[in-house]
């Protein structure tokens, strides 16, 4: 990729992120006083850890099958 294109595309994500950032910021600010319930916070911890805990073993399982040499091209044999 020649450096000017990558420094568009750069330039383009960031761009983006500062775009999505700035809506939710409006959002956020017109949605008010509100409060979450117990529950709500319960959920959403346990929402996350299950995220995490996903994420961290589908990683774990990918680091693990290309050490063990899963992840090697097939070799037909005569």
């Amino acid at each position: 990729m020649r450096p000017v294109a990558m420094w568009a595309a750069v330039a383009a994500a960031a761009a983006v992120v500062v775009a999505v950032a700035t809506v939710i910021a409006i959002f956020w600010h017109q949605l008010g006083a509100s409060e979450i319930s117990l529950a709500g916070w319960l959920a959403m911890v346990f929402g996350v850890i299950v995220t995490l805990a996903l994420g961290i073993g589908l990683m774990a399982l990918m680091f693990i099958s290309n050490r063990r040499g899963f992840d090697d091209p097939g070799h037909r044999e005569g």
